[in-house]
């Protein structure tokens, strides 16, 4: 195929880091070897060059940026978005978010071929946060139109925005992947697991209040704005000698304890895919986790489902998988298939494959 000059724009990269940052820079990295030409434009964290070449073959672009941290990600101010993007003279360009003024202003208003890829559901946030995000995505409407088509990650955000009144032949879904599979080991440690950003939409609370219920360890790992409030739940009910918070791990600890926790536990309020939930299966890990948006579709037969926020509903679940060998065995099987059903190698050949038809115009 024709070789092609890509722009994957968004405002947090490496070394921020979350599931679209993970996504961005594996794609990039897949689009460099497959010959094209790919540049990352993203805002200029402190401490972060202006310009960089990577050695997986993409360079980043960083444009001027200040930052009010008010939850995480920060909402980010960058200046020159367009005046760059015009700059780097991009066949076509895939932007990725839609809670940054100025990336999302500039960037609608870019005259080339654009895609936006949508990762998180329509007025995803809890309370206050839930009314401004739906605020946000109604308003964002407009701008959505303007790109040439639309990439949601799973098919459960495509149904969504086709309820919203997007047309259903202006969404592709391409789904998230892993770039490869571990070794499986027979070590397993006497823990269930829990890894992610630490803020509300991840039902964390309801896991803690759980925890009162299961005589069992609970790890938990990350950090963010419900780190804080997480941490006195746990001292109120007198979990210290149950649940640990571990805050950020470093990569390599955290696919140690992926693969020898004995399942891994997903109490989300909203989670469009959960790319945490699928590096537990690739470890054979059983989930238990939320009967909510994308995770059943994606988690499919390798996981015990609650209803959000039912703490007694996710504690009888937690208990039942730790006292029934046999399922967690079965559930365990079932994780390694689904975690292989679908491949970068499959995922990046459908985008390259839609970013040339728009391209073309077809």
């Amino acid at each position: 195929m024709e070789s092609m000059r890509i722009v994957e724009a968004n405002p947090f990269f490496y070394p921020f880091q979350g599931g679209i940052e993970h996504r961005m820079h594996v794609t990039s990295k897949l689009f460099a070897k497959r010959g094209h030409d790919v540049t990352i434009l993203t805002s200029r964290l402190p401490g972060t060059k202006e310009v960089e070449e990577t050695d997986d073959g993409y360079r980043i672009v960083r444009v001027p940026s200040r930052y009010i941290n008010i939850y995480n990600p920060p909402y980010v101010i960058s200046r020159k978005v367009l005046e760059t993007l015009n700059g780097l003279d991009a066949d076509i360009v895939n932007y990725n978010y839609r809670w940054a003024p100025s990336f999302d202003k500039d960037i609608s208003h870019y005259e080339g071929k654009k895609v936006f890829t949508y990762h998180n559901m329509w007025g995803e946030g809890v309370g206050l946060t839930g009314r401004i995000s739906e605020i946000n995505d109604n308003l964002y409407r407009k701008r959505l139109m303007r790109y040439d088509h639309i990439v949601a990650i799973t098919d459960c955000v495509r149904d969504d925005l086709v309820r919203r009144g997007v047309p259903a032949d202006m969404i592709t879904v391409i789904s998230n992947c892993l770039e490869s599979f571990p070794d499986l080991s027979d070590e397993e440690g006497e823990f269930i697991l829990n890894l992610g950003r630490m803020v509300s939409t991840k039902g964390l609370r309801y896991l803690i209040e759980a925890m009162r219920d299961v005589d069992y360890k609970l790890i938990m790992c990350g950090k963010g704005p419900e780190a804080k409030r997480i941490s006195k739940l746990i001292r109120r009910y007198g979990l210290e000698d149950r649940v640990e918070l571990r805050g950020w791990v470093s990569e390599e600890e955290k696919l140690r304890l992926m693969g020898t926790c004995k399942f891994f536990v997903m109490p989300s309020i909203y989670e469009a895919y959960g790319l945490a939930a699928l590096e537990a299966l690739s470890y054979g890990k059983p989930i238990v986790c939320t009967d909510v948006d994308g995770l059943p579709g994606n988690v499919k037969d390798a996981g015990s489902y609650v209803k959000p926020k039912d703490s007694k509903g996710l504690a009888d679940a937690i208990n039942g998988l730790l006292a029934d060998e046999d399922r967690r065995r079965q559930l365990s099987e079932n994780a390694i298939r689904v975690s292989h059903e679908f491949t970068w190698d499959d995922q990046i050949a459908k985008t390259e494959k839609l970013y040339r038809s728009i391209i073309d115009g077809q």
